[in-house]
């Protein structure tokens, strides 16, 4: 069993061949994807008059801020025409793909932050609302596993719902590191535009989770959080987590014989 967090980018410029990968992992073994779209998400707000708006935490990670309205464009987006896209191109390269959002069936619930902690343009921290931005607590797994048995690719947006039932903005590769660990996938693996962790311009081939955890805070934006979800997907017992480009040919079977990409293993 594999869990697959497809990054925006490679949503965007999917190689032909990354679908027939698919098609070969989700036969042999099964596969649940979880998919991003951030910028898609950007997109949107800009096109509706809703100036998007990032903040930093304190320990370095860039996230999005999501007030009520942009939680709606960000499940309008995610849920709907990223997912759906997806779904469409799956089933027309003969891949029997459900989409689905975190809040179908509670896939995903998580807790909603009632603060955050944010570094400002003069660098000093300062606490804001959390607004609808959340942490996931709980994955339906049988929900998933239900699905996989019968044949079924999986393909998840990151939205969770709260105890409040609201629905909340997750991070994408956080919500896949949650899913693997709950599924008790073997190895997750995070598509994303680039061979994997690079430090000095040069690929880290290989890591273990102790590693991982100590670079991570050295390593840019979005590295950081993939570094971050690998970890948290190992310390709930996956036994490998990728980092591999999702925009070369046959992405996944070179990540998974170790080619071109960041393997982090216990």
């Amino acid at each position: 069993m594999i869990t697959i967090k497809i990054g925006g980018s490679v949503v965007e410029n999917l190689h032909p061949s990354t679908i027939s990968d698919i098609k070969k992992v989700a036969d042999q073994e099964g596969v649940i994807l979880v998919h991003g779209g951030g910028k898609e998400v950007t997109k949107t707000c800009e096109l509706l008059g809703k100036e998007p708006r990032f903040v930093v935490s304190p320990s370095g990670i860039k996230s999005r801020y999501t007030d009520k309205e942009t939680a709606e464009i960000f499940t309008m987006v995610m849920s709907g025409k990223i997912n759906k896209a997806i779904v469409q191109m799956l089933q027309k390269h003969g891949i029997n793909a459900v989409g689905l959002s975190g809040i179908d069936g509670q896939i995903f619930l998580a807790e909603r932050k009632e603060k955050l902690v944010i570094v400002n343009e003069k660098g000093r921290k300062q606490i804001i609302d959390g607004g609808y931005t959340g942490k996931v607590t709980k994955v339906n797994s049988e929900l998933l596993k239900m699905l996989l048995d019968k044949g079924y690719t999986p393909v998840v947006s990151p939205i969770a719902m709260s105890k409040e039932f609201d629905m909340l903005n997750i991070d994408g590769d956080r919500a896949a590191a949650n899913v693997a660990g709950a599924i008790q996938s073997d190895k997750i693996l995070f598509l994303t535009n680039v061979d994997g962790l690079l430090m000095n311009d040069r690929l880290v081939e290989k890591m273990t989770n102790a590693e991982a955890k100590e670079i991570r805070p050295k390593v840019g934006f979005g590295m950081e959080k993939k570094i971050l979800a690998a970890t948290e997907a190992l310390d709930m017992g996956v036994k490998e987590a990728l980092i591999g480009n999702g925009q070369r040919e046959n992405p996944i079977s070179a990540a998974i014989s170790h080619t071109k990409c960041t393997v982090i293993s216990k």
